[in-house]
C-alpha cells in the first residue's frame, strides 16, 4: 500500500515555528480536512500519521483528528494518548498497524519536518499534496526539498486569505517500468499528466 503526505510549506520550505502554523488559512486547513477524511468507499476511513509533536500542537477538543485512525509516532513506546491514537516507534511501525486496520483506505503523513524527510525516502512514498506559501515565514521547522522522481501533476489557481498567497500542487512520484507493447512507459505518461492542470480547489 503506497501513502501519502499533505503539508503546507512556505517558498523556503518552513512549515511551522515554535510547534504552531505561522499563518493563518482556513482555506488550507479545509483542504487538509477534506483531503485526509474521504473516501471512495463510505465504509472505510483514512489513516493520519503523524509524529508526538504534531500531535501535541493540535488542540486537546480536535483530538484524535476525527473520522480518521490517528498514528502517533514518538521514541516513547509509552506514550500515553489517552486512547485517543495508535502509538508506534517508527514511520515503519506507524504504517505496518495503519494497514493492518481493516477498514483503512489511504495512509497519510502529516508532518512534523522529520517525519517527513524518512517518508519521502520510503518507496512507498507515491503522492505530495503541498500547499505553497508564498514568499519566506520566520519557522524553525522544514519541509525537504522533493527529488527529482518527483513530477507536478495537478496545480490549482491562486488563493489568497490573511494577506498570504498560496496555491495547491499535487506531486507523484515517477515508476519506471517496462516499455509497453505501444512502446510508451508510465514515466512518460507521468511526464505527460505532469504539463496538466487541474482545479484543486480550497
Amino acid at each position: 500500500m503506497t501513502f501519502a503526505l499533505v503539508v503546507a510549506a512556505d517558498e523556503g520550505g518552513g512549515i511551522g515555528k515554535n510547534g504552531e502554523l505561522p499563518w493563518r488559512l482556513p482555506g488550507d486547513l479545509a483542504f487538509f480536512r477534506r483531503q485526509t477524511t474521504a473516501t471512495l468507499d463510505q465504509k472505510k476511513r483514512n489513516a493520519v500519521i503523524m509524529g508526538r509533536r504534531t500531535w501535541e500542537s493540535v488542540p486537546d477538543r480536535f483530538r484524535p483528528l476525527p473520522s480518521r485512525l490517528n498514528v502517533v509516532v514518538t521514541h516513547d513506546p509509552n506514550y500515553d494518548t489517552a486512547g485517543k491514537a495508535i502509538v508506534a516507534t517508527s514511520l515503519e511501525d506507524a504504517l505496518s498497524r495503519a494497514r493492518a486496520a481493516p477498514d483503512i483506505e489511504t495512509l497519510f503523513i502529516i508532518g512534523g519536518g522529520v517525519l517527513y524527510r524518512d517518508a519521502l525516502a520510503h518507496p512507498a512514498c507515491q503522492t505530495v499534496y503541498l500547499t505553497r506559501i508564498e514568499g519566506h515565514r520566520d519557522c524553525d521547522a522544514f519541509f525537504p526539498p522533493l527529488e527529482a522522481s518527483f513530477v507536478l501533476a495537478e496545480a490549482s489557481a491562486r488563493h489568497e486569505e490573511n494577506g498570504v498567497g498560496y496555491v495547491f500542487q499535487r506531486w507523484e512520484r515517477e515508476r519506471f517500468t517496462p516499455a509497453s507493447a505501444s512502446g510508451s512507459t508510465t514515466a512518460e505518461a507521468a511526464r505527460s499528466q505532469s504539463t496538466r492542470r487541474g482545479p484543486l480547489s480550497p
